[in-house]
């Protein structure tokens, strides 16, 4: 599920970077370390805006100034029970490994449907009934995530395909184009707005890791529960 936080993050800058463009230069920063990563509870999709910098503070020693940037962002944190769209990284008899964006999933084969059986001898090797279910390499696959594990940075969950509508899906065609996002001012509560995220493209200049390769729109509503917003898909 998606949500919308207000976050905090200290950066560093040489001395050789202070200057008129300072606050170009942290944001920059700002985006370039945040930006995909991953604290073990959420992932950070993109940076919306930097809400508030601090004054610099030399720190002893090294001439180096220390900035506090309070910043809103997109976060990802995946949940028990979310149905999700992935990409299949690899298969073996064990079961099936897939990347949901950053986020990688095991299907174990106990979790696969009884009629889809392994077949080592197919080309390339695969789950298949024989029918229209075909699951291997390069699949894109809808999952049921049924738990997650979280460590230092990273994050793991365990996902199933044994329900209706799971499974391997029939994605339209990939596109690659940019496309530039509608005004979204998240402190009004009455107004919605479509942000449009691209399989690692762009939500307006940001880098996103989405986990699809189709054009998939999200709906970002009013603020709720605080700093937080959900973000729905509307296809």
């Amino acid at each position: 599920m998606f949500f919308l936080r207000e976050l905090e993050r200290e950066i560093t800058l040489h001395p050789s970077f202070f200057g008129p463009r300072t606050k170009e230069y942290l944001t920059t920063r700002l985006h370039e370390d945040v930006e995909g990563s991953c604290n073990g509870q959420y992932y950070i999709i993109t940076v919306l805006d930097a809400v508030s910098i601090s004054e610099g503070r030399v720190v002893p020693g090294s001439g180096v100034a220390e900035y506090t940037i309070h910043y809103r962002a997109v976060v990802w944190r995946p949940f028990k029970g979310e149905t999700v769209d992935a990409v299949v990284s690899s298969v073996n008899r064990m079961g099936v490994f897939a990347d949901v964006g950053p986020l990688p999933v095991f299907v174990s084969s106990h979790l696969i449907p009884s009629e889809i059986k392994w077949d080592p001898n197919a080309t390339p090797p695969q789950y298949t009934d024989n029918g229209e279910q075909t699951i291997e390499k390069g699949t894109h696959l809808r999952i049921k995530l049924i738990g997650t594990r979280s460590d230092v940075g990273s994050m793991f969950a365990i996902g199933s395909v044994k329900e209706d509508f799971l499974g391997s899906v029939v994605l339209d065609s990939v596109t690659t184009q940019l496309t530039e996002t509608e005004h979204f001012d998240p402190v009004n509560d009455d107004q919605d707005s479509r942000i449009t995220c691209m399989h690692r493209g762009y939500i307006g200049r940001h880098l996103v890791s989405a986990w699809s390769r189709h054009l998939i729109t999200y709906k970002i509503s009013g603020i709720s529960n605080g700093n937080r917003t959900g973000i729905s898909i509307v296809h």
